[in-house]
């Protein structure tokens, strides 16, 4: 994919990057010694970590990214030679392909088991029927949801979800900080070729080009990967149920794990747009 140039090689031989205005922890490179594609710090991000590296992206065309788990990235199978470039697709058509496929094909085993229904409902209670599950859509593509009203300034937002995550207690407090090279935010995941979808989709970059959408609809950032988790802020989230429930469809394409995968809190579209996008400042995404 097309690249900015890659300042990260200097870092070889400038470890605390001074060269290129920045004051950097001890960390690693990862990726080609001509040609690496990401720098990870070797302890935790703090609070304020987000902050001290955002000054990267002006000097050096290295954005931040947080990474998270307890992964070593030799297990995160990062395969950046893979994948395409998110310019070379289109966000709605790749929505839409998703969308046809999930909400048309897969229905849960139990839908079509009776068997295993009753299982099911022994465990978990009566389960929502398919057609409820994306409710109010129907197997045809809805459509992009409109553009909404930046209430903050999105790297701003970027640095509070950061922040808040990185603190004592947070789901991701020992998540350790990154530099990726990339022209924006919404390509990071394709920069470094993270695998976290395999499962869903094997080139990243197709969902890259829905995140590139994001940003310019909602305002959203990249803020944090997992070895199969995606956490991006949003700085123009949904203020009305009817606008969660059109930006719900849009996740139910990109990641229908956060609805089917057993999720007894969202477990419709309508539940999930209520609890998990309106109002919401932060999005976070699962691939099984």
């Amino acid at each position: 994919m097309a690249m900015i140039p890659n300042q990260l090689p200097r870092l070889a031989s400038d470890p605390t990057g001074r060269s290129l205005g920045l004051d950097l922890p001890p960390g690693t490179l990862t990726g080609p010694a001509d040609d690496p594609y990401l720098w990870s710090g070797a302890g935790p991000a703090g609070p304020a970590t987000w902050s001290a590296l955002r000054p990267a992206a002006r000097t050096a065309g290295l954005l931040p990214v947080l990474l998270g788990g307890t992964w070593d990235l030799d297990g995160w199978e990062l395969e950046p030679e893979r994948m395409s470039d998110p310019a070379d697709h289109d966000a709605e058509e790749v929505l839409a392909e998703y969308w046809e496929y999930y909400a048309a094909s897969e229905i849960p085993e139990e839908a079509r088991d009776p068997g295993m229904t009753a299982a099911v409902e022994d465990l978990f209670g009566k389960q929502p029927g398919y057609g409820e599950i994306i409710a109010p859509f129907t197997a045809g593509w809805p459509g992009l949801a409109p553009a909404l009203p930046l209430r903050t300034d999105p790297d701003r937002a970027a640095a509070s979800v950061a922040e808040a995550l990185t603190k004592p207690g947070s789901w991701l407090a020992g998540a350790r900080p990154a530099l990726v090279p990339a022209r924006r935010s919404a390509d990071i995941p394709a920069v470094i070729g993270w695998g976290g979808p395999m499962n869903h989709e094997n080139d990243v970059a197709r969902l890259g080009t829905v995140l590139r959408s994001w940003e310019d609809r909602f305002g959203v950032r990249v803020v944090a990967l997992t070895f199969d988790q995606l956490v991006v802020s949003v700085a123009a989230p949904p203020r009305t149920p009817e606008e969660a429930e059109a930006v719900a469809a849009e996740h139910f394409a990109f990641s229908p794990d956060n609805i089917t995968q057993g999720n007894c809190d969202t477990p419709t579209l309508r539940e999930y747009a209520r609890k998990a996008v309106l109002e919401a400042p932060v999005w976070t995404f699962w691939w099984d």
